[in-house]
């Protein structure tokens, strides 16, 4: 397992787990089969830039520095950035593409990825295209949709789109 690998776990693991040590760390990476010292996985959370924290439960652990689990961008910040770039909103399945003039789509997906909105798996961004993964169960065109509504593009609009 690379360094790579093994940060990206250790992220997984403190972002799914009430994680308040190194050392549970260690334990839990070697019950997955995964060999790293106290001092090594130590060092990682230096670099992946975590901190101790009390949760909303008073329970210390560690979490990212800025994590956008324990404190998501609010919807306003989303709307705002949707509302000023967004041009048009397509779907397909459980696939969303976003178009923003160009060079602008990097500032939607970014909004997009703080806001943890509920069923968005996740996003790729290019100039001015952003292509955003529905969760299967809640599909591309309700997220589409949602998408356009925060955008202030009406579902009439798209609709009539589609009959030209």
């Amino acid at each position: 397992m690379t360094k790579t690998q093994r940060q990206h776990r250790i992220g997984e693991l403190i972002d799914h787990d009430v994680i308040s040590t190194a050392a549970q760390i260690v334990t839990r990476l070697r019950e997955e089969g995964i060999a790293a010292t106290q001092a090594t996985v130590t060092r990682d959370l230096q670099e992946l830039g975590t901190v101790k924290v009390r949760d909303e439960n008073g329970t210390r652990r560690i979490v990212h520095a800025a994590s956008p689990k324990m404190a998501p961008a609010p919807l306003d910040h989303l709307r705002r950035m949707m509302g000023e770039w967004v041009v048009s909103v397509d779907s397909s399945l459980n696939l969303v593409v976003v178009r923003t003039p160009p060079g602008c789509a990097h500032v939607v997906a970014s909004a997009l990825d703080r806001s943890a909105l509920h069923g968005v798996l996740g996003s790729v961004a290019g100039d001015d295209t952003i292509l955003v993964i529905a969760a299967e169960e809640h599909g591309g065109e309700s997220l589409a949709n949602e998408f356009r509504v925060l955008s202030g593009l009406s579902v009439v609009e798209r609709n009539s789109k589609k009959g030209k």
